[in-house]
């Protein structure tokens, strides 16, 4: 039985670490597609382009990784237990500012859609570091355990 149980760990551990490679690489891709969108001229074929680019990223990648990340990263949690470590209590932070960042990106993307271009091309550019620095600090807290 333990055989089989230690066996599921690392099934789900392998399909939550797949699914967050997808999702942060959704997230990464996402604000430079509003840039590029932003760039193209308002009302032209290139915009609608990157509409229904944006859309397919979102549809296709980004919202069925995040539901994966997270059915498979509560199932790791009650696997092992996490949930009584403090390390564990940072990363699940974390991983909700993530998701609340992936909502507020979907938000925008439908801003977008509808001509209203709230941020500038430098804020976007500058919001597409917030996965990156997310994301090591995840890490660090998964992998280094520091408290």
């Amino acid at each position: 039985m333990q055989e089989i149980l230690s066996m599921t760990y690392y099934w789900l551990k392998a399909g939550h670490l797949i699914f967050v490679i997808f999702w942060m690489a959704g997230l990464f891709m996402l604000p430079r597609f509003f840039v590029y969108h932003q760039e193209a001229p308002t009302g032209s074929d290139e915009a609608a382009r990157w509409v229904e680019r944006e859309k397919r990223l979102l549809r296709i990648i980004l919202t069925p990784s995040l539901v994966l990340v997270w059915l498979l990263g509560l199932a790791l949690v009650v696997t092992t237990g996490a949930h009584t470590q403090g390390w564990f209590h940072a990363k699940l932070l974390l991983v909700l500012a993530l998701s609340g960042y992936h909502g507020w990106m979907s938000a925008y993307a439908k801003k977008l859609a509808r001509g209203d271009y709230a941020l500038s091309g430098r804020k976007l550019r500058l919001l597409n570091e917030v996965p990156g620095a997310a994301a090591a600090l995840i890490v660090v807290l998964a992998v280094i355990k520091p408290f």
